[in-house]
Formats: structure tokens, C-alpha cells, sequence
């Protein structure tokens, strides 16, 4: 039996919550409504997937090491750890991304999950044909993981109370959230999943 629709949370960990070292700004926020798509989706029987960002400690990512971001998300840290007041319900399928020396792992689509199975090819294997997206940050690993997603021939939907932007320069949420519904992504709340 197949499933139609999934539930996709993009890297809420510690390192992109208040006190990370990439922290987005009120990035906690997002918590209480996955929190309720996370239960929604498990009384419906459908499946839930988290992303997190497993970087290496050295890579081209880090500013350190010519990238542009600073050491975050490191794996085996506090920081690459979910926020603990995310309820991932058990068989949540991990998907972790960022691992090579030289990839960013912006999209949830570059994560691997324990089998070794990329993303897309998880959801096939599940029947999804609709993904919803929540988590960490709008503009950058939720935006990519969007676009690639539809790429893919997935209906998506971003859950707008469940994401937050770094926005690191001022109007990049806008931009991404425009560039996102105009590549044919439907935009809701948790609320709207009821």
C-alpha cells in the first residue's frame, strides 16, 4: 500500500535554533507546528522524513576552509543534534546531507538516508506523490529543497507557520518565497492541513 502525501522537516537542529552558530533569527518558532504536523501526519498514517545538515569537520562549506558559512552542524556535535523540543515520531526516516568535503547540502535531495537511498527515491518507493515542507531556513535549505522536489515531479507545499528565513540580506524571504510559488509550489499552514 502506498502512501500519497509525506511530511518533510528540513534540518531543525540545535545550530540553526536561538544560541546555534548559524542561528536563524527566532528559528524555535517552527517547532510548535511541526510539532502538530507531526501528529497530524501520524494519525493519518502517513510518513514523516527529517533532513539534517552532517558536516564533515573540515569542508569547503566553512568559511574557514573558502566557503561562506561558519562551522556548523558539525556531525557527532550538540549542534548537529535536532532541537529537543522536536517530537520526530519513531520510524521517522533520517536523511542526512552535507557529508561530502565539497558539497553545500542545501537540498534535502542530496541527504542519504541510513540504506543508503536518496530522498527521491524514498518517497517513489513510498508512493508519495505530495510532499509537504517545514523547517530550516526558508531561504536557503527549504527553498532548494522545494525547488528540487518539484524538479522531481512532486507536488509540494510549504507550510508557512513551520519555516523561518536567516535573511541575511533584507528581502531574500520575499524573493524565496516568490521564487518558490513560482515554480509551483502551493504555500498553507498546519492549521489547513485539519
Amino acid at each position: 500500500m502506498g502512501y500519497r502525501a509525506a511530511l518533510l522537516i528540513v534540518d531543525v537542529q540545535n545550530d540553526f535554533c536561538p544560541g546555534g552558530r548559524l542561528e536563524v533569527p527566532d528559528g524555535d518558532r517552527v517547532i510548535d507546528p511541526i510539532n502538530r504536523a507531526v501528529d497530524y501526519f501520524v494519525k493519518a498514517g502517513l510518513p514523516v522524513l527529517a533532513s539534517r545538515d552532517w558536516h564533515p569537520p573540515f569542508t569547503s562549506h566553512f568559511r574557514d576552509f573558502g566557503g561562506v558559512w561558519p562551522v556548523h552542524c558539525v556531525q557527532g556535535t550538540d549542534g548537529a543534534a535536532f532541537h529537543p523540543a522536536l517530537r520526530l515520531p519513531e520510524g521517522t526516516t533520517l536523511l542526512s546531507k552535507g557529508m561530502n568535503l565539497s558539497e553545500n547540502g542545501y537540498s534535502a535531495f542530496e541527504g542519504v538516508a541510513a540504506d543508503g537511498r536518496m530522498l527521491a527515491d524514498l518517497l517513489r518507493d513510498l508512493g508519495v506523490q505530495k510532499l509537504y515542507i517545514s523547517g530550516l531556513a526558508t531561504d536557503y535549505c527549504v527553498l532548494y529543497t522545494t525547488i528540487e522536489a518539484l524538479r522531481n515531479g512532486f507536488d509540494v507545499t510549504v507550510l508557512t507557520d513551520a519555516v523561518a528565513a536567516l535573511d541575511i540580506v533584507a528581502g531574500e524571504l520575499p524573493s524565496a518565497v516568490e521564487e518558490m510559488e513560482n515554480a509551483g509550489a502551493q504555500l498553507a499552514t498546519v492549521e489547513e492541513l485539519h
